[in-house]
């Protein structure tokens, strides 16, 4: 399997200890990866802005440096989502629609592929799991609120077996749920509205500043009465949303990237130095 590593442009920029952890976590398990350094934005910003014409220049850029690849992985759901759902009709083609369906959010990766199976890993922490509205809603990682019957619990997943998805052979239920709730010591606390957006949505916490912080405050608040000591998710974006707001009233909440959780449970030692290219 020739696997490529996609680190979303919010990454590199704002938090690269998270493109770093997924490095060390996927070293750990030995397995072998190229980071093609002609990579840039999958080009989301700009689809969601309005600018059609850059999204496509960035949607031709993203087949040409990953189309040689078996499958791209990526700590993001909101670039894989962007990315499973546009880029076909970004850069039309066979090439682009390959590419798309190859590829994966990083939980959903290791949970598809087994890569922690048999692995011990240890977080003794209380963590509040904020479930992003593209891995939720865009890649069907779990049963939105929304779609529930009314009176249904929030927390009873469906089969497993057969979840809500576009793939549904292929696409794993709640896959970063799934490998917190593998680690020993970690405890996911119950949030009364768990599947609520965090209010940032790219433009939108610009456009609809007052509405954005909002809707983060009472996640904020969600999280905090559930006694959580870490906030975690499968985007960035979301955490540094609820991250700026939580340091503005001086909330004590820890944010950690999925892939931080897993590479510091693991264990993973520091990748090696250098350029990453290919590993």
């Amino acid at each position: 399997m020739k696997l490529g590593l996609f680190i979303p442009c919010y990454v590199d920029q704002l938090r690269p200890e998270v493109g770093l952890a997924a490095v060390r976590l996927l070293d750990a398990l030995g397995l072998a990866f190229d980071f093609p350094e002609a990579q840039t934005c999958c080009g989301q910003p700009f689809l969601t802005a309005g600018e059609r014409g850059h999204a496509e220049r960035l949607a031709r850029c993203y087949v040409d440096v990953f189309a040689a690849y078996d499958v791209v992985v990526t700590p993001s759901g909101s670039c894989a989502a962007h990315v499973r759902d546009h880029l076909p009709g970004l850069a039309p083609g066979e090439p682009a629609r390959r590419i798309a369906g190859r590829t994966r959010e990083l939980c959903e990766f290791l949970v598809e592929t087994g890569a922690l199976h048999g692995r011990s890993g240890r977080y003794p922490h209380r963590v509040g799991l904020h479930a992003s509205c593209h891995a939720l809603r865009g890649l069907r990682h779990g049963r939105p609120s929304e779609s529930r019957e009314p009176g249904e619990p929030i927390d009873r997943a469906p089969s497993d077996a057969a979840p809500a998805s576009r793939e549904p052979a292929r696409t794993p239920f709640d896959p970063a749920r799934r490998l917190l709730e593998s680690l020993a010591g970690l405890e996911l606390v119950p949030l009364a509205r768990r599947d609520e957006c965090c209010g940032f949505g790219g433009v939108f916490a610009v456009e609809e500043e007052a509405v954005s912080c909002r809707m983060g405050l009472d996640r904020l608040a969600d999280h905090e009465a559930a006694g959580a000591a870490v906030v975690t998710s499968s985007d960035v974006s979301c955490l540094l949303q609820l991250e700026g707001l939580a340091r503005r009233r001086g909330s004590p909440l820890v944010f950690r990237h999925v892939a931080e959780i897993l590479a510091e449970a693991f264990a993973c030692p520091p990748s090696a130095g250098g350029a990453l290219g290919s590993r």
